[in-house]
């Protein structure tokens, strides 16, 4: 199937940079209200479906080994999809690992019944190390 969309430049919006903030800061708060209660992430080789089981798995993911800081390259708007990609310092709790900077794009096809919403999310770091 063919299908053609037209995207837009421009800066990213709130709801994407408090869902960052969120994962940054280690809140874990309403900056995950922009993920519909249904939606899917696939993140690597995670396939974790629902806002809560995302917010966790995130959670669980971050907390356990490193301070994360998510910085903007470019942000383009396709109407129901949008496209992120940037880079994300990853700094390790442990002091003897050395902090990395790997890039990452990610898709955000959003919710056709509550366009607000991201419905499904898919995207890639890394590598983080060779």
């Amino acid at each position: 199937m063919s299908e053609t969309r037209t995207f837009t430049k421009t800066t990213p919006p709130a709801w994407l940079l408090a869902f960052w903030k969120e994962i940054d800061d280690k809140t874990w708060g309403k900056g995950f209200d922009c993920l519909a209660e249904d939606a899917v992430a696939h993140l690597g080789v995670s396939d974790w479906h629902g806002r809560e089981a995302i917010r966790e798995n995130l959670r669980a993911f971050v907390d356990k080994g490193f301070t994360a800081h998510h910085d903007v390259a470019e942000y383009w708007d396709g109407g129901l999809l949008k496209v992120f990609r940037g880079f994300v310092t990853m700094k390790p709790n442990d002091p003897g690992q050395r902090t990395v900077k790997p890039a990452m794009t990610h898709f955000f096809y959003m919710d056709n019944k509550d366009p607000a919403k991201v419905a499904q999310w898919f995207g890639s770091v890394g590598p983080v190390a060779f």
